[in-house]
């Protein structure tokens, strides 16, 4: 896959405030407002920024934490993760394997068959719903 970089100010132009907020300066959107936190279409979630896909939905489920939730991405190289010491606390960040933009955190509480729960801004994706023919 190739890798995007552009310059904070290229992203600013090209993505909505809440956007850049959460992909590029590493925000977090409040749980339970996101538009794709209850989205149960058949398809596609990708990165907002740059259009790379992230997640099937047939990986998604409630997690209860008020955020959409994945146990595994849709390829190995889909995501990277970056260790992440804001707030007083030791999580492993989520980021965009194509662009590097910030998704949200991988924690060890979901379920099988990864165990992982791959807690997302709604804010940092966008869904490609599948044709139903």
């Amino acid at each position: 896959m190739d890798k995007i970089n552009k310059s904070e100010e290229e992203w600013k132009k090209e993505l909505s405030e809440e956007q850049y907020y959460i992909l590029r300066e590493k925000g977090t959107e409040r749980p339970w407002i996101g538009a794709l936190l209850e989205n149960k279409d058949k398809g596609i979630y990708e990165c907002a920024a740059c259009g790379n896909e992230l997640y099937s939905s047939e990986t998604k489920y409630d997690s209860g934490s008020g955020w959409p939730s994945f146990y595994d991405p849709i390829s190995a190289n889909a995501v990277d993760f970056e260790k992440d010491k804001s707030f007083g606390m030791i999580r492993t960040e989520v980021k965009c394997g194509r662009c590097g933009s910030h998704l949200g955190h991988i924690f060890p509480d979901g379920p099988e068959p990864s165990g992982q729960r791959y807690c997302m801004n709604s804010g940092a994706l966008n869904f490609k719903k599948k044709d139903s023919n």
